[in-house]
């Protein structure tokens, strides 16, 4: 079990990442990772790892979006959060990603599950490493 500030502060991550992904501020959501933090998805074919490469992989998201004519949104919802040590946590949560045609109706593009270990740096949380699971495999 977690604090409520610890609690509260990991809701507010996750929200700030969420809007910043969604938004094209692709420096900003690589911001809530480590420096060499991973990002790991069954929907993508590698891994990303660092800055550098999440900031490029959250501005590719945003991009092919934009050339869909799509708003494309993260929905985090289902939060769980372990105390694994003073400075790192295990969060598990629900992901829905949707979209929007413009003029259209909103549909689900996928529903996955996330893993995160999340440590504080600086005093900070970011998470160091995210491995996603989708629904559907």
């Amino acid at each position: 079990m977690v604090d409520t500030d610890t609690a509260v502060a990991v809701q507010l991550l996750y929200g700030r990442q969420s809007h910043s992904i969604d938004s094209g501020r692709a420096g900003e959501w690589a911001a809530t990772f480590t420096a060499d933090g991973v990002f790991d998805s069954p929907s993508y074919p590698e891994p990303e790892v660092g800055t550098e490469a999440l900031t490029a992989f959250a501005q590719r998201f945003f991009d092919d979006a934009t050339a869909a004519q799509e708003k494309r949104r993260h929905v985090i919802t289902n939060i769980g959060i372990e105390r694994v040590a003073d400075d790192e946590l295990a969060v598990d949560c629900y992901l829905q990603i949707m979209a929007t045609p413009l003029g259209g109706e909103t549909r689900i593009v996928r529903f996955t599950t996330v893993r995160d270990r999340v440590v504080r740096v600086d005093g900070h949380w970011l998470i160091a490493r995210r491995a996603i699971s989708r629904d559907d495999n």
